[in-house]
């Protein structure tokens, strides 16, 4: 949620469904998204069912940090 703080550490084994910062290459940004490797495709998902799952090509992606944490701001 908007205001929300995240921890991240650092991204040593990144599993399938681990919620991650990854960076994506192309768009020049962050998101936090569920990681999926799927071949040569990486799909992040998204929580919010109603948005579509990113998926771009492994060598487009960067993982910063995978959540191991959220601070909920009320």
């Amino acid at each position: 949620a908007d205001g929300d703080m995240v921890l991240l550490e650092p991204p040593t084994n990144v599993n399938n469904g681990d919620m991650v910062a990854a960076w994506l290459n192309d768009s020049e940004e962050t998101t936090l998204k569920r990681f999926y490797m799927e071949g040569d495709m990486v799909r992040l998902q998204p929580a919010n069912a109603s948005m579509a799952p990113i998926t771009v090509p492994a060598k487009n992606v960067a993982v910063r940090g995978r959540v191991v944490g959220v601070i909920r701001m009320f």
